[in-house]
Order: structure tokens, then C-alpha cells, then sequence
């Protein structure tokens, strides 16, 4: 989970087995906020990025978000797993999902069924794979969930650390308050990035997050669960 909605994937379908490349490259390791659950995950962006564009050969590739256990997404898990009245026996949507970790956890708290979504191909496949190593099933979806309209299909949707830049996060917002409005449930986890609208959300709990200083500025990154504020909507 991260910052990952930045523009459409061509990547991991180039790929002819993109979990092959991504078993290759990462190594499965166990989460720290959230140890019950293992993922996929690299030591370093650079390396991977470069690697995934010599694979492609193509430049100018978005970083390999997939690949790390962003804060807001262990916070987001971790709260989850925590409070599995949020997602038990409900449909659950995972926007921006990236490694899925937050969709995993959801499964393991009782969801009856959850959906990642993500733009990058190797997020999906990241995604899926995760999911294999931790016994749960997932549901993948490719395509840009933010364009779409509420519906009674998403019980509970949850966000983690997609508030990275202004127009994104000016689309999410719009996107789940149209949800919370009909009756989903919102859930955001965020380590305080630049454009997250707090002053239209409730926070619901924190978390100091480890995280590694390659993507970040602190190795402990103060993370906050958040809900939309009702008087927003």
C-alpha cells in the first residue's frame, strides 16, 4: 500500500510470469506492525526499479511502490486486524492497494470477500501472489476505481497512504465521501503526507510505524487511522 495511483501500468504484462520476477527480486518477509501476516517485499527501491526496467526495457518507469510495506497501509492492516467489526461478514474494496497487504488483512479479519485494486499490473500480481502465501483469496481489479460511481457493492473501503499528491488526493477524497455518503464504511491510513485533508476526517487511533529510510525520512513513522468526519459529507 503507498502512493501508487501515479499513471496506468504497462509493465508486469510485458512480463511472461510476473510473479517469477517478482519472487526473484523480493523476498518474503513478515510485516512489522503486523507479523501475522508475510509478504513479498524488496531491501531497496533502486535496484528493483532498475531491474524491472531493464526487464521491460523501457525508462521512466513509476518506482515499484508494490514493494514495500508503506505506514499507512501497515497502520491501516494492523488496525484491521484489530477491529475486525470493520470489515467481518462485509464486501471490502482495497483502493490503491499495492502489495495487498491491507486487503489480506481484511480477509484474515472475517471479510467475506475483498477486492485490491491497483493501476500497476505488477501490483495486482504482487497482490495475488501475497494473498497465495497467506491462504486467502483476493479479487483483482486493474482499472482506475476512482472514476466510479457508489454503489451498494462496497461495504468498507479502505485506504491506505494515497493522500501523496493534490490531484490524487483530491480524487480519493471525492471518491470515498460519495461511498460514505451511501452508507460504506472509510477507512484511511496516513503518515501525515502533504495533501490528506485532515480537517475533514476523524482520526481513530496511532500508530508508531517501522519503516526503511531508502523511501522515507525517519526509520519510526507516526501513523494515524482515520475515518471521514460526518460533517463533511
Amino acid at each position: 500500500m503507498g502512493p501508487r495511483q501515479r499513471r496506468p501500468a504497462l509493465t508486469a504484462t510485458t512480463i511472461s510470469d510476473p510473479q517469477s520476477f517478482i519472487r526473484a527480486n523480493t523476498r518474503l518477509r513478515s510485516v512489522p506492525l503486523v507479523p501475522e501476516i508475510a509478504v513479498f517485499l524488496a531491501d531497496e527501491s533502486l535496484p528493483l526499479w532498475q531491474q524491472t526496467e531493464n526487464e521491460l526495457n523501457e525508462a521512466g518507469l513509476p518506482p515499484p511502490f508494490w514493494a514495500f510495506a508503506w505506514a499507512g497501509g501497515q497502520a491501516l492492516a494492523r488496525y484491521v486486524l484489530d477491529h475486525p467489526d470493520t470489515v467481518r461478514d462485509r464486501r471490502v474494496l482495497d483502493i490503491a492497494s499495492g502489495s495487498g497487504l491491507v486487503g489480506i488483512a481484511a480477509m484474515k479479519a472475517g471479510a467475506v470477500g475483498v477486492t485490491v485494486s491497483d493501476i500497476d499490473a505488477f501490483a495486482i500480481a504482487a497482490a495475488e501472489l501475497n494473498a497465495e502465501v497467506n491462504q486467502v483469496h483476493l479479487t483483482s481489479c486493474g482499472k482506475d476505481m476512482l472514476d466510479t460511481q457508489p454503489n451498494d457493492r462496497w461495504q468498507t473501503i479502505l485506504a491506505g497512504d494515497i493522500f501523496y499528491e493534490r490531484d490524487t488526493a483530491a480524487r480519493t477524497f471525492a471518491f470515498l465521501a460519495s461511498h460514505a455518503r451511501a452508507g460504506a464504511t472509510i477507512l484511511i491510513g496516513d503518515p501525515g503526507r502533504s495533501f490528506l485533508p485532515k480537517a475533514k476526517l476523524v482520526r481513530l487511533a496511532d500508530y508508531r510505524v517501522p519503516v526503511t529510510r531508502d523511501l522515507e525520512d525517519a526509520e519510526i513513522k507516526h501513523t494515524a487511522v482515520w475515518t471521514i468526519s460526518p460533517d463533511s459529507l
